[in-house]
């Protein structure tokens, strides 16, 4: 049922130029004392998502430092998926609660996963979101748990949280993305906040060239000498992709040469996808300046690198929003974002300073046309977003919280 993965090779010397240096003494100042500590970080799936991003980065660099760092995630399990993808949206908010049965499958999947993780003894667990939250509630020894969770849970379903808080509270501490995250039931004291960060340095995010990045995005059927939106992230509801379609079709009326990208991924823990993709190509009207696009059309990494170069203007018109990635990935190519009111986005735009925040069609329409129609505007925001990510979100100063906090809950 759990499956490791195989870490790729790191070398965290590269990074050093692109962040703040204070981070690297204390990375190897707590990394020392984790020595002879076994920590293991468990997710849903090992590619396709954002939380798998940061582990693909995050736990190679552990191990780097000499830390005893391993990564988990659970084999396909397409019923499972389903439930969890729905659990995932109550805590968003989604109204509604779980059945009995769903209640009691989630349940036995969970301990069923716990009988394979009691083998490993790791001095500390880190579980990632819902689909794991319950097999601490299944494990004995004597190790220490850590709950991750990665979504916007401030306003969520108080009828499933209060089904999961039982198990929520056998953990010793919670990660939050932001503070109004925490739920209700849950220590203060027993929670962080650490914002997610990217990786400067893998595919998705490595310096290309525009002219490479031009060849890369033409090869889909784009126009590259005319203006292109794009907005990447999972073909989900709430990052509302029939949104961006609606303005991408109020800005037409200005700039009737524009072009859309609308790029999602197929993951295994996010069965409602395809079902989305297919709406929204319904949605499109066969309006060929509007390309729905995923990693089954060979969009991958290196390719979402290249679009967010390519696009003139990044969205992401999220209703809701953990944080935002693609949001953070853009700025860093020094791009202007415009973005929902909502999550973690709120954390990263400044309003009308490295970006624009909006709430309606009408809003992000007019932002649009206000981006397209005055470059040196685009261009002073994609700067100051670049910095505001070089200061806040890069992966080196995640990699320093986590060796803090668990320095802190195995060695205090």
């Amino acid at each position: 049922m759990i499956k490791e993965v195989e870490l790729r090779k790191c070398e965290i010397a590269q990074y050093r130029n692109l962040t703040e240096s204070t981070h690297y003494d204390e990375i190897y100042e707590y990394a020392a004392k984790l020595k002879g500590k076994k920590i293991i970080h468990l997710n849903a799936t090992s590619s396709g998502g954002g939380v798998a991003e940061i582990l693909n980065t995050l736990v190679p660099l552990m191990d780097c430092v000499k830390v005893n760092a391993r990564w988990f995630y659970i084999e396909k399990n397409s019923k499972f998926f389903h439930l969890t993808k729905e659990i995932h949206n109550f805590l968003q908010g989604k109204k509604g609660d779980l059945t009995k049965e769903e209640k009691n499958f989630f349940l036995e999947t969970n301990k069923e996963m716990a009988k394979e993780m009691q083998s490993l003894k790791p001095d500390l667990w880190i579980l990632h979101d819902p689909q794991p939250v319950a097999t601490q509630g299944f494990l004995s020894g004597s190790h220490k748990a850590i709950w991750r969770s990665h979504i916007d849970t401030s306003k969520t379903n108080r009828k499933v949280w209060n089904f999961l808080l039982p198990y929520l509270k056998k953990y010793d501490l919670y990660i939050f993305s932001m503070r109004r995250y925490i739920g209700e039931g849950l220590e203060y004291k027993k929670t962080r906040i650490f914002p997610p960060a990217i990786d400067p340095l893998n595919q998705k995010n490595v310096e290309m060239d525009r002219s490479s990045a031009k060849k890369i995005v033409g090869k889909f059927g784009i126009d590259t000498e005319r203006p292109l939106i794009s907005q990447i992230s999972r073909f989900d509801p709430w990052k509302d992709p029939w949104g961006v379609i609606d303005a991408y079709r109020v800005a037409k009326n200005k700039f009737p040469n524009l072009q859309l990208a609308l790029i999602g991924v197929f993951s295994l823990d996010d069965p409602q996808a395809q079902k989305i993709a297919s709406e929204l190509i319904k949605y499109s009207n066969k309006d060929k300046n509007i390309h729905i696009l995923s990693n089954k059309d060979g969009v991958h990494a290196l390719e979402v690198n290249a679009f967010q170069r390519v696009s003139d203007i990044v969205i992401q018109k999220s209703i809701k929003e953990g944080f935002g990635m693609t949001v953070t990935e853009a700025m860093w190519k020094e791009k202007p974002v415009i973005g929902g009111r909502a999550g973690g986005i709120l954390e990263q735009i400044e309003d009308g300073v490295n970006g624009f925040l909006v709430t309606t069609v009408q809003e992000t329409a007019d932002r649009i046309v206000q981006l397209l129609e005055d470059e040196n505007l685009a261009k002073r925001m994609g700067q100051k977003g670049k910095e505001t990510v070089r200061k806040k979100y890069l992966i080196p100063r995640l990699l320093r919280d986590h060796l803090k906090l668990y320095d802190e809950i195995l060695n205090s």
